[in-house]
């Protein structure tokens, strides 16, 4: 039995082609045994079609009860039995019933060094900041938004000349690497959070 993942986008899914195409590496332990999406007819779920991929479908409707959805995503997902579940681009939040069951194996990427400019627009925000320096996050998730433990960072340099699409851009070359990097060490790495560090063993 590898190193079980399930990878949850909402869009065009180009982190989890990084991850796909990271598979094709025989240093990378994990394996990809399903994708889930929110929404139907999107490019990440043609990506994990394409893959060879299981893929499953569960919207949220508008003014549908959001505890009933998030419970049955989180059994949606325990269905894969996964090690660890990836939130590529998810563009819903999960709740207590979906943390309750995967939080502590449970990460997604910012397109920002966090703790700063979390939310929505994290490339935006340090654009109209003036930092000099941006770049990406992968963490834990947890109850808050873009607050869970850091578990890598890399760092973007930010153009004179840079639009958000253009440093958003640059930015999602690092994201992309960093979570693959994440992922192949959460598979084959021992680990441990002591306040709001990460310790990794061998």
């Amino acid at each position: 039995m590898g190193f079980r993942v399930v990878v949850l986008v909402s869009g065009s899914g180009t982190l989890l082609q990084s991850l796909i195409d990271a598979q094709s590496d025989p240093e990378f332990a994990a394996e990809i045994v399903a994708v889930g999406a929110d929404r139907s007819q999107i490019a990440g779920l043609e990506r994990a079609e394409r893959a060879g991929l299981p893929t499953f479908v569960h919207p949220l409707a508008k003014g549908a009860d959001r505890a009933a959805w998030d419970t049955e995503l989180r059994d949606l997902v325990a269905g894969y039995d996964p090690d660890l579940v990836v939130l590529a681009g998810f563009m819903k939040l999960v709740g207590p019933a979906f943390l309750e069951r995967f939080g502590g194996r449970l990460i997604n990427s910012h397109p920002a060094l966090l703790p700063s400019f979390p939310g929505m627009h994290g490339a935006r925000d340090a654009l109209d900041y003036g930092v000099k320096i941006t770049g990406a996050s992968v963490f834990l998730v947890d109850e808050g938004v873009d607050s869970g433990v850091i578990l890598a960072q890399t760092a973007v340099e930010v153009a004179e000349d840079d639009t958000e699409e253009s440093l958003h851009e640059r930015i999602k070359i690092g994201e992309r690497r960093l979570l693959v990097d994440v992922v192949g060490k959460l598979a084959t790495r021992s680990w441990q959070v002591e306040g709001r560090r990460v310790r990794w063993g061998r």
